[in-house]
């Protein structure tokens, strides 16, 4: 299974595209040109299972300043000490569910997504093919849990919904599973990944 899923990603992984952005569905938004992004990684962990592959999702904390509660990859910004993205990612899982890098199998990385916070978010793709026991960072994260990989790449799951952000109707992606909504940024970023895999005759 391991192999299998490997190759699928790594077809993915070599296919062109362009980044991603909380914007996408909101064409009536002009970013200003000099804008500067904070860069940021984060890591779509996927482990096998008997029943099928799953990747790694986290809810955030209820005292976060910024996003509390909402569904999200384990990652955050590049700090001084990060050499890239890819090592912010992996830094981040490891402080925020105890995630080792000695474990995890980096395969690639996906065109980078623009937030709405301002951020240039890396999604790097990888491999947990070792038992993997989450050791929470209660600070940052209320719960780990884990999805279907089937379930978050099968576009048919994506619906767009929409609310009012800063005084203007906003729309965004969603691909709920069971009780976590996931949407925004993190599911822009999944629903990338699905396009990219929808086809493998690519």
């Amino acid at each position: 299974m391991t192999s299998d899923i490997r190759q699928r990603f790594e077809k993915a992984l070599a296919k062109t595209g362009r980044p991603s952005s909380d914007f996408d569905l909101n064409s009536d938004v002009q970013l200003p040109p000099e804008r500067r992004l904070r860069p940021a990684g984060v890591l779509l962990a996927v482990a096998p299972r008997e029943t099928g592959a799953v990747m790694f999702l986290t809810k955030r904390a209820p005292t976060l300043k910024h996003h509390p509660g909402q569904i999200a990859f384990p990652g955050g910004k590049v700090d001084d000490g990060d050499a890239d993205p890819v090592a912010a990612a992996l830094r981040e899982a490891h402080e925020e569910i105890g995630l080792q890098p000695s474990i995890v199998e980096v395969l690639g990385a996906l065109p980078a997504h623009e937030t709405v916070t301002g951020f240039q978010v890396t999604p790097v793709l990888a491999l947990v093919d070792e038992p993997f026991v989450p050791i929470l960072e209660l600070g940052e994260v209320a719960e780990v849990f884990e999805v279907p990989v089937a379930h978050v790449l099968d576009r048919n799951r994506y619906s767009i919904q929409s609310r009012r952000w800063r005084g203007t109707r906003r729309a965004y992606f969603t691909v709920p599973w069971g009780p976590y909504y996931i949407w925004g940024a993190t599911a822009r970023m999944l629903c990338a990944l699905a396009d990219r895999m929808a086809d493998d005759s690519d």
